[in-house]
């Protein structure tokens, strides 16, 4: 007999290591053999919402919403039978099975005029907000245009107090108007550079002239 290298036979308990450790891993009330269908099952309708045998309730974020209504839910009954229920502007509920509530969907979105869609809103009030958020913007960016008219009479580059006043309240108004869009995004944005124009607005007042202070204060009286 042949040996080759210091090979040898593999020990019986070895052998037995792989099987003992599939027996620890298994889940409990299964054997090493049995595969775990039926669990994967119930969590993947878990997941997509489906629960036999008990009721919920989810709100649903939907932007922007079907016309006259102001929140949208997914009620799913004891049987797993799902029903969209929206709560209505005037008041009152008004409940939809799925096929009628994409129905619904795809006749507001057809019916919507070009202006809704280019501003994606659902109604005249939504006008207004993105005519409050516009203000802000043009308020944001204006102040880039003092900063540089003022740097360009002092030949050298200064940021004078308006442009931190512009700033503030420019990012005041887009901050509510995110508020309103539900933007993470904008929100955190707007919300770090409030602090800082405010605190900028603060260490230039601090950094006043006592006398000029106080001749505000008598100019005030």
């Amino acid at each position: 007999m042949i040996r080759r290298g210091n090979a040898r036979p593999s020990s019986p308990r070895l052998c037995l290591l792989p099987l003992l450790g599939l027996l620890l891993l298994a889940p409990p009330g299964l054997s090493a053999t049995q595969t775990p269908t039926a669990p994967a099952t119930a969590l993947a309708d878990a997941g997509a919402g489906t629960r036999p045998g008990s009721e919920s309730t989810v709100r649903l974020r939907l932007r922007p919403l079907p016309v006259g209504v102001r929140r949208v839910w997914l009620e799913t009954d004891a049987d797993g039978r799902r029903v969209y229920v929206m709560d209505l502007l005037e008041g009152g509920q008004e409940r939809l099975s799925p096929d009628a509530f994409a129905a619904r969907l795809a006749a507001d979105t057809r019916d919507r005029t070009l202006l809704f869609r280019v501003f994606n809103i659902t109604s005249v009030a939504g006008i207004a907000w993105v005519a409050l958020g516009l203000a802000g913007q043009v308020l944001f960016a204006g102040r880039m245009v003092v900063q540089w008219v003022s740097s360009e009479r002092s030949r050298r580059s200064v940021v004078p107090t308006a442009f931190w006043w512009m700033s503030l309240g420019g990012a005041s108004i887009l901050l509510t108007y995110f508020i309103w869009r539900r933007d993470i995004v904008g929100v955190l944005g707007q919300g770090m550079g409030w602090l800082i124009y405010g605190r900028n607005l603060w260490l230039i007042h601090r950094s006043r002239p006592v006398p000029e202070r106080l001749e505000v204060r008598a100019l005030g009286r």
